[in-house]
C-alpha cells in the first residue's frame, strides 16, 4: 500500500469541511521587523489562537466525528504530555464521548488544569518509569476504549494538515514552509497538503537539538528513537515518529534541522515582545529555525506554523526570571 493510498489531500479537504464552523479558522500574521531582519515575507500561522490553544484541535475532532455510534458511547481514551489531551478532551465534550487521558505528571500545570476542565479523566504516569504507549494500550483494552494516538493516525493528521490548508489558500504562493516536529502528525499533513498545492515550495521540519530523533531518522532513512529528552518543548518529547507519520516524512518532506534551547527561548521571548502573541516553546520551533539563521530565506516567502500558546507561565517564570519576577 502506498503512502497515498493511506491519506491524500482529499481527506484534508474532507476535514475542511468536517471542521467548518468548529474549529477556528486561525488568522496569519506578519511583522515588518521579522521582514526585515530575514529579508523575506513571513506569514506565520497562528494556531494559538485555535480552540484549546494549539493545532490539535483539528486532528482530534476529525477523529472522534467519525467513530462509530458504538464507539462514542464507550468512550476514547489517549496519551498525551498535553495539547492532544486537551484536544481530545474538548472534542469528546462537543461530541458528547467521554474521554480518558494518560499524561505525564510533570506535564505543565496549565495543561492539566485545562484538560480535566473540558471533562476528561485525567491520569498521570511517570515519564521515567512507565512507558504511556503500553500504559494506554492496557488501560484501553481493559475498558474497552478507542485509543486515539496523538500523531499516527490518519485522521488525525488528516485533520491537521487543515491549517497549511487555510495558509495556503489565503496567502497563496510559498517558496517554503516551516514546520514544528514532535511526532510527525502536523509536518505529515502539512507536507501532503503543501506538496500538492505547491509542488515546489520547499517543507522543512525543525525539532529541538536533544530530541532530534526525526532528523536523524530523515537522515538515515531508519527509524531512530530519543528517551525522555530534557528539552522545555515538551510538545516534542516524543520518542520516534510513527509508522504512518515516518514514511510520509520521508515522501513529502524536503529537510529536517535542529534548534538549541537557548534559541528556542530567545525566539518565544522575541514573539512575545514584539509580535504581542503569546506562543509555547514547541510553537516556536519553526519561527527559531528561521529567526537564529539555522534557515536563510532571503527573497522568499515564508509560511510558519505557529503549533501552539499553551504556556505555563509560573514554570517559564521560575526557570528565566527567578522566583519573584
Amino acid at each position: 500500500m502506498s503512502n497515498s493510498d493511506i491519506l491524500s489531500i482529499n481527506d484534508v479537504l474532507t476535514a475542511q469541511r468536517r471542521l467548518a464552523g468548529i474549529a477556528h479558522r486561525t488568522p496569519i500574521h506578519t511583522s515588518q521587523t521579522i521582514n526585515e531582519h530575514t529579508n523575506s515575507r513571513v506569514f506565520f500561522k497562528c494556531e494559538n489562537f485555535q480552540r484549546t490553544g494549539s493545532f490539535k484541535f483539528r486532528g482530534a475532532y476529525n477523529a472522534l466525528a467519525q467513530l462509530s455510534s458504538a464507539q462514542k458511547q464507550q468512550g476514547v481514551l489517549t496519551f498525551s504530555s498535553g495539547n492532544h489531551g486537551q484536544a481530545i478532551a474538548l472534542a469528546g465534550k462537543l461530541l458528547n464521548i467521554p474521554t480518558t487521558i494518560v499524561m505525564p505528571d510533570d506535564a505543565p500545570l496549565v495543561k492539566q488544569i485545562a484538560t480535566r476542565s473540558y471533562g476528561a479523566e485525567v491520569i498521570l504516569y511517570n515519564r521515567q518509569t512507565t512507558n504511556r504507549e503500553e500504559l494506554a494500550r492496557n488501560l484501553s483494552s481493559d475498558r474497552g476504549l478507542s485509543l486515539i494516538p496523538p500523531y499516527d493516525h490518519p485522521h488525525v493528521i488528516a485533520g491537521q494538515g487543515t491549517a497549511t490548508l487555510e495558509l495556503i489558500q489565503e496567502v497563496g504562493e510559498l517558496d517554503l514552509l516551516l514546520v514544528c516536529c514532535g511526532g510527525g502528525g502536523l509536518i505529515s499533513g502539512s507536507a501532503i497538503v503543501a506538496k500538492t498545492l505547491l509542488p515546489n515550495v520547499r517543507v522543512i521540519g525543525v525539532e529541538p537539538a536533544l530530541a532530534d530523533d526525526a532528523t536523524r531518522s530523515f537522515y538515515s532513512k531508519t527509524l531512530q528513537t530519543v528517551h525522555n529528552p530534557d528539552t522545555i518543548a515538551d510538545g516534542a518529547r516524543t520518542p520516534c515518529l510513527g509508522k504512518i507519520t515516518f514514511p510520509l516524512v520521508l515522501q513529502y518532506v524536503d529537510d529536517m534541522v535542529t534548534v538549541s534551547e537557548a534559541a528556542i527561548v530567545r525566539t518565544m521571548f522575541f514573539l512575545w515582545e514584539r509580535m504581542k502573541i503569546v506562543v509555547e516553546p514547541t510553537g516556536v520551533l519553526a519561527a527559531a529555525a528561521l529567526l537564529e539563521g539555522v534557515i536563510t530565506a532571503s527573497q522568499m516567502r515564508v509560511g510558519i506554523i505557529i503549533s501552539g500558546g499553551n504556556v505555563d507561565f509560573t514554570q517559564i517564570m521560575k526557570k528565566y526570571m527567578g522566583e519573584n519576577p
